[in-house]
């Protein structure tokens, strides 16, 4: 092989893709050829280590005390821990005829401590090498935020009156539409423009009277710009002439007044360059029928992927979006529920949702608790909630598959009937009531009365403390599912349906996720989101601080490899699930993904120990 294939092959393996030419150059240079045949040990532990190996094809296996412990195969590398502690700790034996790269340990350790990425690479802990991995990822994607166009920003409705209205007119509609911003047509075709300063500047500290024809404070001249130009251009535009705001144009569109279709001012567009969320907010406090209310929710999206973009770490995107996500079901509630409603029950949203760890829209999962004071018809609450949920399915919330939404009888009922069956969970156990069970606890006021779910909540803990056993049965569905990790540290893959792919859910999502809330349950800890439980739990010495701290980003990273998925299923059009191919994760993310799957399994096994859950067999 030539020295440009070997530097073609070094420079596709992190962290080394770091080096700068120089020491690249050092590096290849330094690389020898080796050849070694099926089952051969290269290196043992307790010896002295003398090269750091890259495959360039075969597989070898890492043994300790005769258990693989992981398997490295073509692209992966081995063993640089044993050459920064000087001593090998586990064997390293070929399972098929394997060629290597052999790079003497001097120049390896000289190379890695001239350069400062590469020592911090080698000696992070795994917790923060999950950390950098979900980072470096995600800022391959900003690139597609960098080409956004105007349309994709936040556009104020554009709202016209003649420039002989009176201002006292302008103000009135100004109040009624919920806008800050009119655009004024003069009989001679210009357009101009008046602004919630201009109220204040120019008709309260100058005391003109109300009125006045508002022409008289309109500035004239406004500048447009297409909505198809890109965004970086409308903010060259707004620095070149000085002003906070554009009118939006849509030339090829006839049917608005001279192709206006909004405007966008600095505040929507510093916001998108943020993450969009501030302009999203102002859109769903502003909407005044649910009309506007579903065409600021479609926008969500686009925080996603600015925020995924930007490497900001998947549980702040889950948390943006929960707000956001939260402000659209009370503003939804506080727009179609009864009067007596709004004062006499709370809405609930449970569940991924509750956690707020639900990015995507994969389901609904939400419920009313209703005074018993509330002495409003059975008839009416069944018609406002079976719109609620229609409601939301339309804005793109797709249904419970299990029926778990406020138009399901059994999740809308009083105080009193919550709490006889939560009873009936507790004390007459079943897989399904658990699951509910589990659900519930999970849940979030997000309108309404809070007050009525903290008190089911109470009761709900209460309860459980009266009940011995119950905490380990409520523990048992982490065993439900294996992790999908071999004996020789290998994925374990499906054969069916979803071909070579493994679901990230059950295999490591949903064991922290349920471990963390049972423990949460048992320690009477009212956080719902797995991260803020966990570190709780730390906070009361339930577990340790690296336990806690290698969960989190463990946690972390398997969100961060599910939602760069399910992105590309949302671009590719294919139905959202809980399925990654490994196969198609840089070796980095494998190494990564083994790790966390390692991590995961030592969770289930202190859990299993803690609520003894291997005796219920």
């Amino acid at each position: 092989m030539s020295l440009l294939e070997h530097k073609y092959f070094i420079q596709k393996i992190t962290p080394f893709n770091l080096l700068d030419n120089y020491n690249l150059e050092i590096l290849i240079n330094n690389l020898d050829i080796v050849y070694f045949k099926e089952n051969t040990t290269i290196a043992r532990a307790g010896e002295k280590p003398e090269f750091l190996y890259f495959i360039i094809k075969g597989l070898v296996q890492e043994i300790k005390d005769d258990e693989v412990v992981s398997v490295y195969s073509n692209s992966e590398y081995f063993d640089p821990i044993s050459l920064i502690h000087n001593n090998t700790k586990c064997d390293f034996k070929t399972t098929q005829e394997t060629i290597c790269y052999a790079l003497q340990a001097d120049v390896f350790l000289s190379i890695i401590y001239e350069n400062e990425e590469l020592e911090s690479y080698f000696f992070q802990t795994i917790s923060k090498k999950l950390n950098t991995s979900v980072q470096n990822e995600q800022s391959k994607e900003f690139l597609n935020f960098m080409i956004a166009r105007v349309a994709d920003a936040y556009l104020q409705k554009p709202i016209f009156c003649d420039e002989n209205e009176t201002i006292f007119e302008a103000v009135a509609t100004l109040k009624k539409q919920k806008s800050s911003t009119m655009l004024v047509t003069s009989q001679d075709g210009r357009i101009g423009i008046v602004t919630d300063t201009d109220f204040i500047e120019k008709v309260i500290l100058n005391r003109l009277g109300f009125d006045e024809p508002i022409k008289t404070i309109t500035s004239w001249g406004v500048r447009s710009i297409e909505k198809e130009e890109f965004l970086f251009n409308a903010q060259l535009n707004m620095n070149k002439f000085g002003v906070k705001r554009l009118i939006v144009k849509d030339s090829k569109n006839s049917d608005t007044p001279h192709n206006i279709i909004g405007i966008l001012d600095l505040i929507s567009l510093t916001s998108f360059f943020a993450s969009h969320s501030y302009s999203i907010i102002l859109a769903l406090e502003n909407a005044i029928d649910l009309e506007e209310l579903k065409k600021a929710s479609e926008n969500f999206i686009k925080v996603i992927r600015t925020l995924y973009a930007k490497g900001v770490k998947v549980r702040y995107i889950s948390k943006m979006i929960s707000q956001l996500n939260n402000k659209l079901f009370a503003k939804l509630f506080e727009l179609i529920a009864p009067e007596s409603l709004k004062t006499q029950s709370t809405l609930i949203i449970m569940g991924s949702e509750g956690r707020g760890e639900q990015i995507l829209r994969t389901d609904q999962d939400n419920a009313l608790i209703i005074s018993n004071d509330c002495n409003l018809p059975k008839e009416e609450i069944e018609q406002f909630t079976k719109t609620f949920t229609n409601n939301l399915i339309d804005f793109g919330y797709p249904s419970c598959e299990g029926n778990i939404m406020v138009s399901n009888p059994f999740w809308c009922k009083n105080v009193s009937d919550f709490k006889q069956t939560i009873f009936d969970w507790i004390h007459h156990p079943s897989e399904e009531s658990f699951m509910n069970l589990a659900i519930f606890f999970d849940s979030t006021s997000v309108s309404g009365d809070e007050k009525l779910l903290i008190e089911v909540k109470e009761y709900l803990q209460s309860t459980a403390s009266f009940a011995p056993s119950f905490y380990t049965f409520f523990a048992k569905p982490i065993l439900s599912f294996d992790t999908p990790l071999g004996m020789f540290a290998n994925f374990i893959v499906d054969k069916k349906e979803h071909k070579n792919e493994l679901d990230i859910k059950k295999g490591g999502i949903f064991p922290i996720v349920h471990g963390a809330r049972s423990l949460a349950l048992e320690h009477n800890i009212n956080e719902t989101n797995t991260v803020e439980r966990l570190k709780a739990l730390n906070n009361k010495d339930i577990i340790d601080r690296e336990t806690t701290s290698e969960l989190i980003e463990s946690f972390t990273f398997l969100l961060s490899l599910r939602l760069k998925f399910r992105l590309q299923k949302i671009d590719s059009k294919t139905k959202l699930d809980n399925y990654i191919n490994p196969d198609e994760l840089s070796t980095l993310e494998k190494d990564l993904l083994r790790d966390s799957f390692k991590i995961v399994d030592k969770f289930k096994k202190y859990l299993t120990y803690h609520y003894k859950l291997n005796i219920l067999g």
